[in-house]
Parts: structure tokens; sequence; C-alpha cells
């Protein structure tokens, strides 16, 4: 699973959020529109969007934060 970190120009930055490797891919490489936040999985050499998992990592950081902010 990953997640769109940055987009920059014709790169999109990834980041395997498993072994926090940080992986560069070219625009044209994706058959689908992303922005930063994103969740992807690869299916057969493919990307595709997991909009389930984006927002369960989004309601996972903003509890993360939420608890922060109560220290």
């Amino acid at each position: 699973m990953y997640s769109v970190d940055r987009i920059e120009k014709d790169i999109i930055v990834l980041q395997d959020l498993n072994t926090k490797e940080i992986i560069n891919l070219n625009k044209k490489e994706l058959d689908i529109n992303v922005k930063d936040g994103d969740i992807l999985i690869k299916e057969s050499n493919k990307y595709i969007k997991d909009d389930n998992a984006k927002e369960k990592r989004k309601n996972e950081l903003q509890a993360r934060l939420d608890k922060l902010k109560k220290i």
C-alpha cells in the first residue's frame, strides 16, 4: 500500500506504508488522477486508488493528532 506523498511537476512521489521506501513515478505511468494523500495499491503491475484505506488512514492520523493535542 502506498501513500501519495506529493506531486512535483511530472513526478508522483509515493511512500510505501509498510517499508517507508520512497518511490518516484512518472505521471505517465499512472492511468488515474491522484492527489496528495491518496492511497494506492498495486495489483498486476497497475496502481489503483483505495478510497476506503484513505478514509481509514485519515481517521487514524486525526485520532493521533487529537491525542497529541491533549498532552
